[in-house]
């Protein structure tokens, strides 16, 4: 496929693939030669329902004949419920609301500075982060994220942050001090290559945050709102986060972020300390809210245990068939990675052209995103595609 016409006037900051889509449903895209493809990538884990769920389409378009935006300075109530409903759902007792996975991270790192200095004074304002983590591409996300190459060029970074390596308990007990405002953490690292944390480094984190006072916050921008087989990710660790930031699959396509948190620690947040024009507007809670309506029906997460259990039986069986060739299948739920030995740069590629869309990091680590409501019948179409072309 030729590059578009217009695709000049587009900055040029991703690395595209030839394809334009043009239509979307459940597990499936078709672009504009009407070509149809299972997408294993959901919008890199954002439309988690699918493409066009039906429940979440009518959402918008009753709400989007009726009031798309208004500003925060007046309550909105698509808004509250959503709120309420987040609450109910988690440790958190208040939501801040904003567009993306970057700004919940922003709101949570002001956050955690804050407090600390509310708390302890002005030298309280590190914050502790891992290496191999991906926390967004504003500045201080990037500062946070633990992978040189999405910093380099924006030096100076943000200062106040401190790298260890991920399940190094030792490290993190040295790291946390005094001076800590916060550690952030992925429970499972996405961009990283699917990389999850033990339980027990977890555990350990939720001491030394005890015992310094600092704050706890999961970034679950990526594994959060079901992909895992819960709600949210944290619901299959040990520990509970003081703060949990979410994005992505919250409104399924439909920009939307927000950061839970228990009360006494959003109370840090007062009148004037941050704030969002578009965050949380009706529009997007009332897709987030379908969203909800959706994922906390009595049947929804039993269809992904049994989805994630399948898949994963089908990664494991290929692995064992290729002695040597296969460094590691792990991940959780419907998150999964097949890290290869040897360099593939040309797998995601060759799936595309079976119809498959799949992310390929490092040109080895084949990460696996597929829609939440994917078939059976769709995942042994792909594992057959995986045997042939690996």
């Amino acid at each position: 496929m030729q590059q578009p016409a217009n695709a000049n006037f587009v900055a040029n900051t991703y690395s595209r693939f030839p394809l334009t889509f043009e239509k979307g449903q459940g597990a499936r895209l078709w672009d504009k030669e009407g070509r149809e493809y299972i997408d294993f990538t959901s919008g890199i884990a954002v439309c988690n329902l699918g493409h066009c769920h039906p429940q979440v389409v009518q959402a918008i378009k009753k709400q989007a004949e009726t009031l798309i935006h208004t500003s925060n300075l007046y309550w909105i109530e698509e808004q509250l419920r959503l709120a309420k409903r987040l609450a109910e759902h988690s440790f958190a007792d208040q939501a801040f609301f904003c567009n993306s996975g970057a700004e919940s991270v922003e709101a949570a790192i002001k956050l955690a500075r804050k407090r600390g200095h509310e708390l302890r004074g002005p030298n309280c304002y590190d914050i502790v982060c891992l290496e191999g983590a991906f926390h967004g591409r504003t500045l201080a996300a990037i500062t946070a994220t633990g992978q040189p190459q999405y910093q380099r060029g924006f030096e100076p970074l943000v200062p106040g942050f401190t790298h260890i390596p991920p399940n190094d308990i030792y490290a993190a007990e040295l790291a946390i001090g005094r001076r800590t405002a916060a550690v952030i953490v992925e429970p499972i690292q996405g961009e990283g290559g699917v990389r999850p944390l033990s339980d027990d480094f977890l555990s350990a984190l939720r001491t030394f945050c005890d015992k310094q006072n600092a704050i706890l916050i999961f970034d679950e921008v990526q594994v959060g709102m079901g992909r895992t087989g819960s709600l949210f990710a944290y619901e299959q660790t040990p520990v509970v986060p003081d703060v949990i930031c979410l994005a992505k699959a919250l409104g399924n396509g439909v920009p939307i972020g927000a950061m839970l948190a228990k009360q006494e620690v959003m109370k840090h947040f007062g009148p004037g300390s941050h704030a969002s024009t578009f965050g949380g507007n009706p529009l997007s809670c009332a897709a987030a809210n379908a969203v909800l309506d959706v994922m906390l029906a009595s049947d929804f997460f039993e269809h992904v245990k049994a989805m994630a259990d399948y898949l994963r039986a089908g990664l494991e069986k290929f692995s064992a068939n290729r002695p040597g060739k296969v460094a590691e299948i792990r991940g959780r739920g419907l998150i999964q990675a097949v890290e290869f030995v040897e360099p593939l740069p040309d797998l995601a590629l060759k799936f595309m052209e079976k119809g498959f869309l799949v992310l390929l990091g490092h040109e080895k680590i084949l990460r696996l995103l597929p829609p939440l409501i994917i078939s059976q019948e769709e995942i042994k179409a792909f594992l057959e595609a995986l045997e042939e072309l690996a």
